[in-house]
């Protein structure tokens, strides 16, 4: 798989096993959207990061383990929420559809 997981970004380099990552692409109707902001909030909904969606629609963040939840920014969209739960060795892959 050459570092992938799923076909999505490279995992080359990195230690998964001391990682908990959370990652995924932001679609709609089956289409990536970019640009688009994904945002991480903590269990208290506080802001704590955010980056763009690829030009294929995809992000990641190296999150502590725990509960998060993920809020997609997108034009012509209103903000869509995903809980998740980030665990050290593993990776947390989410298809975030807008449609």
């Amino acid at each position: 798989m050459c570092g992938a997981t799923k076909g999505g970004v490279s995992l080359d380099g990195v230690d998964v096993a001391k990682e908990a990552i959370v990652q995924g692409v932001v679609t709609r109707s089956g289409e990536p959207v970019s640009p688009a902001y994904v945002r991480l909030l903590d269990r208290s909904g506080e802001f704590t990061a955010e980056v763009p969606t690829s030009a294929t629609g995809q992000f990641r963040f190296f999150a502590a383990p725990g509960e998060w939840t993920l809020r997609v920014l997108a034009p012509q969209n209103d903000a869509v929420d995903r809980k998740v739960v980030a665990t050290r060795g593993e990776i947390a892959e989410l298809e975030i559809d807008l449609a």
